[in-house]
């Protein structure tokens, strides 16, 4: 039987625009989005319902293929790419992505799990309340991705990670079967929280189609600043001194190294605008639902507090959207700015807030000791503990080359580092086929086996993305 024949069922199923085999039209699919891995399947499979996926799932079983589920194909680490050789399906969840319901006095949001994540943000402004998940790529991430990779962002520090969002889920099993748990519950204690298990997982347990998430009243007031840092500024010590000051309104405690602030102004071939102080900067921003609270007062107050202490040498608060928009602008121009100077490696590190100084400090030296002139861009979401500590490719070398030759070499330094220091190689970017590797490095005997033996009772032949996490997946 020709491979055609073999994915007659898949289009008698999913009609002619639901399975897509053209090379041209699969290729988008196919290759990773920072351009490291070029996939291979036999084809894109487009369900458009729920009992769609149920379905293609049980042909896949008895026609021996495996499924990959893609969301916006926005990841980093390879996760929605299938291997060449695996015989794996992609399985593109952009035709569901309906609003379910929108519950503005239960706070509550219920989507396809295709919805795209700026669509699911306006669907909740449309009642007047606010999704706290935001990412750069929101608009064009979807939520199915965002739950598969447990996604962060710029406002964990106040609202928490994808995982601390949902509600409710729902996902077809690897045998064809429908777990359904869309509850818009905030307490339901009936034993293991099961949904948890699909955040997180990357498609390997089985494909999400539905999630009910929390929502906030509309936050439509804010209170911005830029903050130059002195050398030294102790960052632990200034995000928690924020955190108190202002009675946990922050949203967004964003650092921003010299490096990456002069890498966004070679991009635009102009001064940014805004200016690092010796130590860096910070994008500061509260965020309130109620006019009745002074936000720039409690700025203010807080501001005046750190240049007492002597942790800023400056700070601009914004004084309208516009100028509020442009500090907004550099932060999220960066991973742009990196590309644009020939490309990046991106190293999703988390430490204890506490210890990123240490971090910052000790990966510093060992930067210089083994790659002295090489060019570090470090900025992130240090309110929650995560630093995107990326070192430029340096100009006329080849980028995947450079990768290679770091992720071989003095990546595992830092991430060891981080290790020591009490931290994670893998922030909010998941696992996925890039760095299984560093899985089976930095985990004990014990978690490996628990991760294969979850897999295993939710996947036992191997259907659902097989590949991450473990290399000898079937």
């Amino acid at each position: 039987m020709s491979q055609s024949d073999d994915l007659e069922p898949f289009r008698a199923l999913l009609g002619a625009t639901g399975v897509l085999t053209e090379p041209g039209m699969i290729r988008p699919y196919c290759r990773d989005h920072r351009e490291l891995m070029e996939g291979a399947t036999p084809a894109v499979l487009r369900p458009r319902t729920v009992e769609e996926v149920q379905g293609l799932v049980r042909l896949a079983r008895a026609g021996g293929f495996g499924l990959v589920p893609q969301g916006g194909n926005t990841g980093y680490v390879g996760g929605a790419t299938p291997e060449p050789g695996r015989r794996q399906c992609i399985v593109s969840l952009e035709r569901m992505a309906r609003i379910r319901s929108v519950d503005p006095l239960g706070f509550t949001l219920a989507c396809d799990a295709g919805t795209i994540l700026a669509e699911a943000q306006a669907a909740a402004a449309g009642h007047g309340l606010f999704l706290p998940l935001s990412l750069g790529s929101e608009g064009s991430c979807r939520l199915g991705g965002n739950l598969g990779t447990n996604a962060g962002g710029l406002q964990v520090l106040r609202y928490g990670m994808t995982r601390d969002l949902v509600l409710g889920i729902e996902a077809v099993l690897a045998d064809g079967s429908l777990f359904s748990d869309m509850r818009h519950l905030r307490k339901n204690n009936i034993g293991i929280d099961l949904k948890q298990a699909f955040i997180g997982a990357e498609g390997a347990l089985g494909i999400v189609t539905g999630v009910v998430l929390k929502l906030w009243p509309a936050q439509a007031h804010r209170a911005t600043a830029w903050l130059q840092l002195a050398a030294d500024a102790p960052v632990p010590e200034i995000a928690a001194t924020v955190r108190r000051e202002t009675a946990d309104l922050a949203s967004t405690f964003e650092l921003i190294s010299a490096a990456s602030l002069a890498l966004v102004g070679e991009m635009r071939g102009a001064d940014p605008g805004l200016q690092a102080g010796p130590g860096g900067a910070v994008l500061l921003e509260l965020q309130s639902s109620s006019a009745r609270i002074p936000l720039e007062e409690v700025l203010l107050g807080t501001l005046e507090e750190l240049m007492e202490r002597g942790f800023l040498e400056d700070a601009v608060l914004a004084q309208s959207e516009a100028q509020r928009r442009s500090m907004w602008t550099i932060r999220e121009t960066i991973p742009e700015a990196e590309k644009h100077a020939g490309g990046s490696v991106k190293h999703d590190i988390a430490v204890p807030v506490s210890r990123i100084a240490d971090f910052l400090e000790r990966g510093g030296a060992l930067l210089a000791e083994r790659l002295p002139g090489v060019r570090l861009s470090f900025y992130g979401h240090v309110g929650d503990g995560n630093i995107h500590y990326n070192l430029v490719v340096p100009p006329g070398e080849d980028r995947l080359a450079f990768t290679r030759a770091i992720e071989a070499g003095i990546a595992h330094d830092l991430y060891a580092l981080a290790a020591e220091l009490g931290g994670s190689f893998s922030a909010e970017y998941g696992i996925g086929r890039f760095k299984r590797d560093l899985l089976a490095r930095y985990s004990d005997g014990t978690r490996l086996a628990l991760l294969a033996g979850v897999k295993n009772t939710f996947d036992p032949d191997g259907v659902m993305n097989a590949g991450i996490w473990f290399a000898q997946d079937r």
